[in-house]
């Protein structure tokens, strides 16, 4: 069969990849061809269009580059009118992907199958009408997603959270502190890793805050992980005269190594969970107390981390809008490092969201389920 995907964004290229690999197992004939990136070209197919060319985050951001995005529709739907493929697969990325299942099923009446539900539970549950119209089948990673789509009469799969796969299958498992300091040439010193985010605006937010929170904790050394698709002079000009490295490539390496992470919200904050690195939370944003009063008003949600929303509690301090601040940082890294108790409850809080979410396989259950379905005579 021929598979369109169109993931725009790093962890969407990750999950894409391993969702293809199991394609490839239930279809030795698969085709591949989509928007993404180099974990997806890695597995075969055409690349059409890379998702770094894609990456428009915010207000502001999508307005000024409208002509980009709008020319970038126009030339996936051109683009999979001409392939023909025999299902359209949607990774995330909503305000693109839900344009594009429009068209796909009001023009070419092709399938339209959706793997990693947009955060509608979050915000913007008015979504449900389109996925409703031009969404053949939903697989979800978040198992309490199906209850949440059940209230609203549409019926979906959870499949297991591709995170726990990506985890289970790292190459790195067996890797020592040595090996990776040495290849890194790292110091010889305990790690607290930051994730800044993978979004040049993210990182430009969150990294020189997570920077000046870590600098009084000398017996530790501080590693960024380094984005795919940002440069790294990028880093360079936030990072001046502190002193951290930077790893590339390597975010599962770092983690597995970390004594503690600093973590911009989003699945890093559940992949830190999967490694049961000890994690604080941090999210800037504009009008600190504007976004607060809309998050308790207007969202839908309890949490911005996957780790409490699986959880169904607080098990890591999120410390966004009017709570983020470098003292508020490093007084919640100062207690998940040397207050054992309080490092221990946040651990077994870890092992609770790790049991809810299930045993690996999520990329190649979602495969076998679109196959099998796509393969039954109507």
């Amino acid at each position: 069969m021929k598979y369109y995907l169109i993931a725009g964004e790093a962890s969407g290229d990750l999950h894409a990849s391993n969702l293809m690999d199991g394609l490839k197992k239930e279809d030795p004939h698969a085709e591949f061809r989509f928007f993404g990136g180099d974990l997806m070209s890695a597995k075969g197919g055409v690349l059409v269009k890379h998702y770094r060319d894609m990456a428009f985050m915010g207000f502001i951001p999508v307005l000024l580059n409208l002509k980009t995005i709008l020319r970038n529709m126009k030339t996936c739907e051109e683009d999979i009118k001409l392939y023909n493929p025999d299902v359209v697969i949607l990774i995330d990325y909503p305000g693109f992907n839900l344009k594009i299942a429009k068209f796909v099923k009001t023009v070419l009446n092709i399938p339209v199958y959706y793997y990693i539900s947009p955060k509608i539970w979050a915000w913007k549950q008015y979504r449900i009408k389109s996925f409703k119209k031009y969404v053949d089948k939903m697989f979800c990673i978040l198992p309490f997603e199906p209850d949440f789509f059940r209230k609203l009469n549409y019926k979906v799969t959870y499949v297991g959270n591709p995170s726990v796969d990506s985890v289970a299958n790292r190459t790195c498992a067996n890797e020592t502190f040595a090996q990776f300091i040495g290849e890194n040439q790292l110091q010889d010193k305990p790690v607290i890793a930051l994730l800044a985010g993978s979004r040049r605006q993210e990182i430009k937010d969150n990294l020189p805050t997570m920077l000046d929170a870590v600098s009084g904790f000398t017996e530790f050394q501080y590693v960024i992980a380094g984005a795919p698709g940002i440069d790294p002079g990028y880093y360079k000009e936030y990072i001046g005269n502190h002193k951290a490295s930077i790893v590339f490539d390597q975010t599962y390496r770092l983690l597995q190594q970390s004594k503690a992470a600093l973590v911009t919200s989003g699945t890093a904050t559940l992949e830190t969970a999967l490694f049961r690195v000890p994690q604080v939370v941090c999210y800037k944003t504009p009008v600190k107390k504007l976004v607060r009063f809309v998050f308790t008003h207007f969202f839908h949600i309890k949490y911005i981390s996957l780790v409490n929303l699986i959880a169904d509690k607080t098990v890591v301090q999120e410390l966004f809008a009017d709570s983020f601040s470098c003292q508020a940082i490093r007084e919640e890294l100062n207690k998940i490092i040397r207050v054992e108790a309080y490092r221990n409850t946040m651990l077994d809080g870890y092992d609770e969201v790790i049991s809810r979410l299930g045993s690996p396989g999520a990329s190649h259950r979602a495969a076998r389920y679109m196959f099998e379905s796509l393969s039954t005579p109507k």
